[in-house]
């Protein structure tokens, strides 16, 4: 296909183009161009501002890298750019490889700058005409950047409601030296980790890559940076929990959202909760029982298939007699309609907002009210947000919150993205109990009391 060197003069929300071009550097070796404008509308008297990247050597088949989707949510990134160009080295196979090992020696600086100086006239020819208005443009190179050393792919699959999927193993590097991990993401936001999981090899840490290793799972911590400040909130009702456990009861939790189901066997097996877990793929609830180990929680997580809101509703509006079927064909009654804690995890499916959460559907009034209204009278709601980018989303939330809400606390993940609130039914106490909360030292062993000191009241 010959390209109009006009249809790149002017900015077009969200077109995506890609071309190959000829390697200055490589003879007889082409180059994947990918020219992705973004949809975000910019100010008039704003001039565009363009920026490249250079595709990790290696990592061209991506989803991060090879898709719209990815390189809408690397874009999203750096909201101060109108347009982003991607160039990486076409890929042999232009399917997802089954494994990825970074090079020993990454392309030196001297390379990169002769590169860049090489490819300054395709870069100027991708430039906005308005970009020329001062004279040449000034192109702002990017540098990707992550602590991935290695990945094998353990399923490709496609759910009905989420699309396609990819689990993977990983080697990343860690503080303490090698670190594994299990991961699922999706293609429609492939620069997001939709789950992962701590793995170790079972035959011991004598091997060379990932292939052919057998891994366990390690269900003793959380490594994604705002799961354990979720379970942290679980604190502010741990005097009242210790109560409920002496007298027998076992304490009961709602996830809204599954995944790969790292939060609710965490609950289970880690802090003794009955755990109710909402998913609305079933190709991704399968999936976490495969390599996740959703099952293996001692049958104190059940999960149901469906939508989370209607579920919410459907709990709210049959609090007294219920009788939805679960996927393991057991049954929810009536005594499952009050929950200790309804924690909350869920993202937005439109990628065009690039990552956020939740859902815009969840934070409307009626849709929190039927929250509280499950919850017992000392109960709480947890929710994950990553507000969208440039918008008072987050503000409104907290605002909605405490209008239905009885008290508001908030944990700062301190990763940038991600905060988590918390909405009390009721005025948080404290335990009249003079005995020892066995419940606050068991949370205190599971997590580490960093995020329990940060909850700070809104």
């Amino acid at each position: 296909m010959t390209l109009n060197p006009s249809t790149f003069e002017t900015i077009l929300p969200s077109r995506f183009i890609t071309f190959t071009y000829p390697s200055p550097t490589l003879p007889q070796t082409l180059l994947r161009v990918a020219v992705l404008d973004s949809p975000l509308t910019q100010p008039s008297t704003e001039s565009p501002q363009l920026a490249a990247m250079f595709v990790p050597t290696h990592r061209e088949t991506d989803w991060i890298f090879s898709t719209q989707s990815g390189h809408l949510q690397l874009l999203l990134n750096f909201a101060q750019f109108s347009r982003l160009i991607l160039i990486g080295y076409v890929p042999i196979s232009p399917n997802l490889v089954n494994s990825f090992t970074r090079p020993e020696c990454e392309t030196g600086h001297a390379q990169l700058v002769n590169l860049e100086e090489k490819l300054t006239p395709l870069l100027f020819a991708l430039a906005p005409k308005s970009c020329f208005v001062k004279g040449l443009p000034e192109v702002v190179f990017l540098r990707y950047e992550d602590d991935l050393i290695g990945s094998v792919v353990v399923e490709v699959c496609d759910g009905g409601l989420v699309g396609e999927m990819v689990v993977e193993d990983v080697e990343l590097e860690g503080f303490e030296g090698r670190e594994f991990r299990r991961r699922l993401r999706f293609k429609r936001m492939p620069n997001f980790v939709q789950t992962q999981v701590r793995i170790f090899p079972k035959g011991g840490r004598g091997f060379v890559g990932l292939e052919g290793v057998e891994f366990g799972l390690d269900f003793g911590v959380l490594v994604h940076s705002y799961l354990v400040p979720m379970v942290a909130g679980v604190s502010l009702i741990g005097g009242y929990l210790d109560e409920r456990i002496q007298c027998g009861f076992r304490p009961k939790a709602l996830c809204l959202g599954v995944g790969g189901g790292a939060l609710l066997g965490f609950l289970s097996r880690n802090l003794g909760f009955e755990v109710i877990g909402v998913e609305a793929d079933e190709v991704v609830l399968r999936v976490a029982r495969q390599y996740f180990g959703l099952d293996d929680c001692d049958g104190l997580v059940r999960v149901c298939l469906g939508d989370a809101i209607e579920f919410l509703d459907e709990i709210d509006s049959k609090a007294k007699r219920l009788n939805i079927e679960c996927l393991d064909n057991r049954n929810i009654n009536g005594n499952d309609a009050k929950f200790d804690v309804v924690m909350v995890d869920l993202d937005s499916s439109d990628v065009n907002m690039g990552i956020s959460a939740p859902p815009l559907e969840f934070v409307q009034k009626d849709v929190l009210l039927a929250a509280k209204r499950i919850l017992c009278d000392q109960g709480i709601l947890v929710i994950n947000v990553i507000p969208p980018a440039a918008s008072s989303f987050y503000e409104t939330l907290i605002m909605k919150l405490k209008v239905v809400f009885e008290e508001l606390y908030e944990v700062d993940v301190r990763n940038g993205e991600n905060f988590v609130l918390i909405a009390a039914a009721s005025t948080v106490g404290i335990s009249s109990s003079g005995t020892k909360n066995v419940f606050a030292s068991k949370l205190k062993q599971a997590i580490s009391a960093e995020f329990i000191d940060s909850i700070k009241k809104l």
